[in-house]
Parts: C-alpha cells; structure tokens; sequence
C-alpha cells in the first residue's frame, strides 16, 4: 500500500495544466527569467534551531483571491505573478480561503513551471472547502464556487493539504499555517477550536513536519492571544502574524509577541506589512472596514515627514516590517502588475537615520521599535 506521502505526492502531479483558455496560455508562453537571482536570502535556522524561510521578502497572495472585494483579473494575476518572479521573488504565502481556492490554483499554474526547489510556498489550514453552486458571501470578490466549514481536526489538517496540493498542482508545500484561529473571527466557537487544533492540527503538523511532507508550521492570525497560545501548547516553527507588526500599530508586538517567540526560537513572517494598503494611502485599513480615530492624521504627518526626508511611507513601512531580528520575512500583496518590483526595489533604499529619529521623536513610532541600518 503506497504511503500517505506517496499519495499526497502522485495525486498532485496529476493537476498540474490549471488551463484557462488560450488567452492564458498565451499569457505564459514565455518562461520566466530563471536567471533571476533571488532577493534577500537568509540562513534556514533561527538562532534557535527554527526552520525560517531562505528570503526574507515575499509575495502575499490575498489580493489575488480578489481580497476586499476588489476583483483582479486571471491575465493580471499571471502578470503579477510573473514580475515577481522576474523581480527575484523567491517565498510564496497563499491560503484555500483566498478566493474560496482561486488564489491557490492561481499560484500553482505559475509555479508549476517552475523547478520545485527554486521557490518556498506556504498555504494554510482551517477550512475545508466543498463544491456549491453558489458561493457563499464573503469579503472576496468573485470567488470559485465552494462552500466552506472550519475544522481544526488532525484529519481535517491532512485533507486539507491534499486539496490544496491537488488545487496547486505541485508535488509539496513547505509551511503550513493554522488559519484564523482567533476569537475575533470565531466568536463564541473560539475555544471550541482552538482544542480542537491543540489535540488535532498542532500534533499532525508536527507529525507532518517529523515525516519530511512540509518543512515547518505555525499559526497565520491577525491577533497575537493566539499565537501564544500555540507557542505553549504546541511546538511551531514560524508565525505569520497578520496586520500585527506595521509603522501604525507594533507596540504590542514589540513587548509580547517579539519576546515569547525569541525565547523559543519563533521568527515572524509578517504579513500585510502596509495594513491592507492604508499605509499606501489607500481609505481601508486591515480587513475590518472601520479605520481607528486618529489613524488618517498620524498617516498624514508620516508622509510629511517621508518626503521631507525624501522617502515615501510605502518604501519607509516595509523596510520598518523587516528590520527586527524576530521578522524572517515580509510579505506584501499586489493587486498590479508594477508592485512586486516597486516593492523589491524599495527594500535597497537607503532612507536617512534621520527619518527614524523625527518619528521616534514626535512618537509615531515606538521608541523600542529597531529601525532599518
């Protein structure tokens, strides 16, 4: 009898072509750059002995499941996805609940094509996804037609990997991260789950880790109480702490979560390092709709301060995001083409001590909060 990973590995490798017609093919008749050199890599270990990501700049796949309901086309996406690549982008985040399975079959047609350990893709469990005529509403915009349950469950964790393998049609993930386990999104269900996924998702993670069939897992939340929770319960590698550690808000961050992790070994993968696009000017901040009271003028005298500086706060937020030792890496969305490389480039920008110091000052920023060299 073939072995669980065995299975997981043939079923994959049959969905590989995720055709959308000519258009789309024609769309990715060019190879990528494969002479690209990969952007900011790093060592594989924490300090701790942690496995982490070997780039420590990504590309977050939110947008391109059409987040905040804001649709992003099939070619624009290959186009993203494509100058990524050519930017030199090497870590991939996705999630089945992006686009209810459209942001991962999106990743997985570009990625297919690519050798499999060129690149790091993580995806996430939580939810399993089931056929439906209609899908339900939700924040996305123009999802895949499925329905969705959330289960934390050791076998719901193993299904859910397989789908999401057959969904990419590539031969394996490398991170795996437990989805929005936080009481904000479950309510009263929270802690129902949460020992749901302490007695079945972290102990078959851990398995799975054991087994070789993903390198590492940890928790993929937009609230810390979570992600200390699993650090005492369980045995993670890396969370990717959503929303969490940004120039507008990091301060709980810096004094709880930096310092749990550190003592174990954690990094922090950090994700929506610009709060949804706010820190881009964009009136949306995180994924709640409400924008916090005092939120639009601290933004505003940071761009002034940016550009007296002769910076921008786009440019200024991620290299903020990537600056402390606990963070292994950074992970942007992009809804344009022209946004990875803008995004890539602005990590090499040297923006003036300067700038740090007038933020700190006029307390904007923590005083504790490490700033880019």
């Amino acid at each position: 009898m073939p072995s669980r990973r065995q299975f997981i590995t043939h079923a994959a490798t049959g969905t590989a072509a995720l055709v959308a017609g000519s258009a789309l093919m024609g769309l990715f008749s060019r190879a990528h750059a494969q002479n690209a050199a990969p952007i900011m890599p790093q060592s594989t270990q924490t300090s701790g002995g942690k496995w982490r990501p070997p780039y420590r700049f990504g590309q977050g796949g939110a947008p391109l499941g059409g987040g905040s309901m804001l649709e992003v086309s099939d070619a624009e996406v290959l186009e993203i996805l494509d100058n990524a690549w050519d930017a030199g982008m090497r870590y991939y985040d996705t999630s089945p609940w992006y686009g209810l399975g459209l942001s991962e079959r999106r990743f997985g047609y570009s990625l297919h094509r690519q050798p499999r350990d060129s690149y790091i893709l993580s995806t996430k469990i939580g939810r399993i996804l089931t056929p439906a005529d209609a899908p339900p509403e939700t924040q996305w915009a123009n999802p895949d037609s499925f329905n969705y349950t959330y289960d934390y469950s050791a076998s719901a964790t193993r299904r859910s990997i397989e789908d999401s393998l057959q969904r990419l049609g590539i031969p394996s993930i490398d991170v795996v991260f437990v989805h929005d386990l936080t009481p904000e999104n479950l309510k009263g269900e929270y802690e129902q789950h949460m020992q749901e996924a302490i007695k079945g998702a972290m102990p078959e993670l851990t398995k799975m880790r054991e087994e070789g069939i993903i390198k590492a897992w940890g928790m993929g939340v937009n609230s810390l109480p979570p992600i200390l929770r699993a650090n005492e319960a369980a045995d993670p590698d890396l969370h990717l702490a959503a929303c969490q550690y940004t120039l507008m808000d990091h301060t709980e961050s810096l004094q709880k979560l930096f310092p749990d992790c550190d003592k174990r070994g954690i990094s922090i993968v950090v994700g929506s390092p610009l709060n949804n696009g706010f820190l881009c000017g964009r009136d949306r901040y995180n994924y709640s709709g409400t924008i916090p009271d005092g939120f639009k003028e601290k933004r505003a005298r940071m761009q002034q301060i940016a550009k007296a500086h002769d910076t921008d706060l786009r440019t200024a937020a991620l290299q903020f995001c990537a600056a402390p030792s606990t963070v292994s890496s950074v992970i942007p969305g992009a809804r344009k083409a022209h946004q990875p490389a803008e995004n890539v480039k602005s990590m090499s920008v040297r923006i003036p001590a300067d700038f740090w110091a007038e933020l700190k000052a006029e307390k904007l920023i923590d005083e504790a909060a490490p700033t880019p060299a």
